[in-house]
């Protein structure tokens, strides 16, 4: 597959470093930061051009007309929206993708014959849209659902979640052996332990394994489980009611206009005339015109009473400072967005309790789009090193090398764990290994050795049998 990356920067660099390393793929990269792209060309097999990734000269050059994927992920919204279109017009370049951070043009709706549902961007030509900012938008809301929780993933249309959690003393599972879970959950309430970091070592649980104080879980439940599979694994804690919100940016308003209806907040923003346009569009929220950093202006709004801090602006710095700021005044938690992942390995687990990284957000969006097979969803984990991945299975026992067969009759790759399988609206979990899989099943990975990606896709692709 010949592959056209637009933009150098942390998306565009991790993303070309995965498809660089897939042999099939002829990987070129656009920018006009010409040591960036020198940088790149050292270290990956890629081509680089440098030059204005929005220009048919620039595109031509590049091998656009026989190009068969453009992934347009500069910081510019205007960039990647006019190249998808040149890339579309011009060259036929048959799949177009592009980041679009502005909410503007995914809001405003542009409906055809059609595609009644379609927006502006439909007009350019893009076969799909990554946005950052809902993709942040929908991890924080996930993780303040569950406060306690480090990393809360959706798959299946939300009927199941993966919940990252740390084992705190007083909850029902710590220091005895997993099998003993059964003991303690209602009837009807199933979940996966899929993995445990103890001292950022992996370890592959089995039913005798002991969870002890400080290790970072892996779970998978339904939906409407995880608040009873928390307590297995912590003291049960009181439901956030007060969230304090530093920076009324795209997300910190997405983020309010969500929440505000179930919970008890306050926005803080640094300019005048955004904090206006705030308390116009935002109907319960508490507008605050101000600096998050203003040690004055978070006592006399009782940052000690906040149940969680979230540091939402576009300043990794005045995130960072404004979190540190507001959990030494009293906020019980605290989240922040943190764009450099040399600042996320820092900071995540110390005073910040959670740190938020959109790159890794779209980048797991992007990777979702472009991985072979039937996938429906992918998360990095552990800073890019693992991988929650849900594919959708086809075909049957004589096109599939699993449709067939059961759970424990297949040979998976090493270091790839079968977690989970969504059925309708049946959940099974992947300790039921006698389950046979079928077609159109959701399946659910926690893959800890990234290496094994390229064997997974392979032992799920469908014969061509299936198709004829």
């Amino acid at each position: 597959m010949k592959i056209l990356i637009l933009g150098s920067g942390q998306v565009g660099s991790t993303v070309a470093q995965n498809l660089a390393a897939i042999p099939a793929n002829d990987v070129s990269i656009i920018d006009i930061d010409e040591k960036a792209l020198q940088q790149l060309g050292s270290r990956l097999d890629v081509q680089t051009i440098v030059g204005n990734g929005a220009s048919p000269f620039v595109l031509q050059q590049a091998g656009a007309a026989d190009a068969d994927l453009l992934l347009a992920l500069t910081r510019s919204d205007e960039t990647n929206i006019v190249a998808c279109k040149i890339a579309a017009d011009l060259f036929n370049i048959p799949s177009r993708i592009a980041r679009v951070r502005s909410s503007e043009y995914i809001e405003y709706l542009h409906p055809t014959e059609d595609n009644p549902e379609a927006t502006s961007l439909d007009v350019f030509g893009i076969t799909e849209n990554i946005s950052p900012e809902q993709l942040v938008t929908q991890q924080l809301v996930g993780l303040l659902s569950h406060t306690s929780s480090l990393q809360v993933l959706s798959f299946a249309d939300e009927r199941v979640r993966m919940v990252i959690v740390q084992a705190r003393k007083g909850g029902l599972l710590v220091n005895k052996e997993i099998s003993q879970i059964n003991s303690h959950l209602p009837d009807g309430v199933d979940c996966q332990i899929c993995a445990i970091y103890r001292n950022n070592r992996l370890i592959v649980p089995s039913s005798k394994t002991v969870i002890i104080e400080g290790d970072e879980v892996f779970f998978l439940a339904s939906r409407d489980n995880v608040s009873v599979i928390m307590r297995e694994l912590r003291p049960q804690e009181a439901r956030s009611r007060r969230i304090m919100i530093g920076g009324g940016g795209n997300i910190g308003y997405r983020l309010a206009k969500q929440l505000e209806s179930q919970y008890d907040l306050k926005i803080i923003e640094h300019s005048p005339t955004r904090a206006a346009w705030l308390s116009e569009n935002l109907d319960s929220t508490l507008v605050l015109q101000g600096s998050a950093t203003d040690e004055s202006l978070l006592n006399e709004e009782y940052i000690d009473e906040i149940d969680v801090y979230c540091a939402l602006t576009n300043d990794d710095e005045n995130n960072i400072m404004s979190g540190l700021l507001a959990k030494n005044l009293g906020a019980k938690r605290v989240i922040a967005i943190v764009n450099r992942s040399s600042y996320v390995d820092l900071l995540e687990g110390n005073k910040i309790d959670i740190v938020v990284s959109p790159h890794m957000a779209t980048i797991g969006s992007i990777l979702a789009h472009i991985r072979r097979g039937d996938i429906a969803a992918v998360h990095p984990l552990r800073r890019g090193t693992a991988e929650a991945i849900e594919v959708i299975v086809h075909g049957d026992k004589r096109t599939s090398a699993i449709v067939g067969r059961r759970i424990k009759d297949i040979q998976w790759p090493e270091g790839c764990h079968f977690a989970a399988l969504v059925r309708g609206e049946e959940v099974i979990m992947g300790h039921h290994d006698a389950t046979v899989l079928e077609d159109g099943d959701h399946v659910i990975f926690f893959v800890a050795r990234r290496r094994v990606l390229r064997e997974l896709e392979k032992l799920i692709q469908v014969r061509m049998g299936f198709f004829g």
